[in-house]
């Protein structure tokens, strides 16, 4: 029953949960492998005088390469993320209609961030929310269900303009302890 409404949710949000078994052709991805911690960094709110901490951890995990973002995200001090990003370069995505990942977590929610050329100031960015279930799965997001941070942004992310994807601990005190095994752009 709980994946059930798990999936109408997502459903009724404009995410799609794929069983992991479904391959997608994906305009980028990347798997973790070979020394992610060049594409990859971790960012926290500590950046602005937040108290959120955390880490990131490459690693291999039941054969396959994985980020493991864990940590404590805390609102106190105007704070409150945790966050893995990756720059992208431009011209790669051009024609993306959305972006994916394969995830499993603690069974909260996180997010993933775009951040555009349009988004100058650091608290600017377009999200979705996902719930990082115990069971890995494949959660495809339609670049018209992030929604932006403030209405002096552009209604829809283009992406042509995307410069960075996040994934993100966020907006309130929890503990966090996800997983990604591949992360991308369809």
């Amino acid at each position: 029953m709980k994946n059930v409404r798990q999936h109408l949710i997502a459903s009724c949000l404009g995410l799609f949960l794929i069983p992991s078994t479904i391959a997608l052709e994906p305009l980028m991805a990347d798997s973790f492998e070979s020394d992610p911690q060049l594409r990859w960094s971790y960012v926290s709110d500590q950046v602005m005088g937040g108290v959120s901490e955390g880490r990131v951890a490459f690693k291999k995990e039941q054969g396959q390469q994985v980020a493991h973002m864990t940590g404590q995200v805390s609102t106190e001090n105007n704070g409150g993320f945790i966050q893995l990003r990756k720059a992208i370069p431009k011209k790669t995505i051009d024609t993306a209609t959305g972006a994916y990942l394969k995830v499993r977590g603690n069974g909260q929610q996180y997010y993933l961030h775009l951040r555009t050329s349009g988004t100058l100031l650091p608290w600017q960015y377009y999200q979705a929310s996902f719930t990082a279930t115990a069971e890995w799965q494949i959660i495809k997001v339609p670049l018209t269900a992030f929604a932006r941070s403030g209405s002096w942004l552009g209604k829809a992310v283009n992406p042509k303009s995307i410069r960075s994807i996040g994934i993100v601990a966020f907006g309130r005190d929890h503990s966090a302890d996800i997983q990604i095994a591949e992360i991308g752009f369809y």
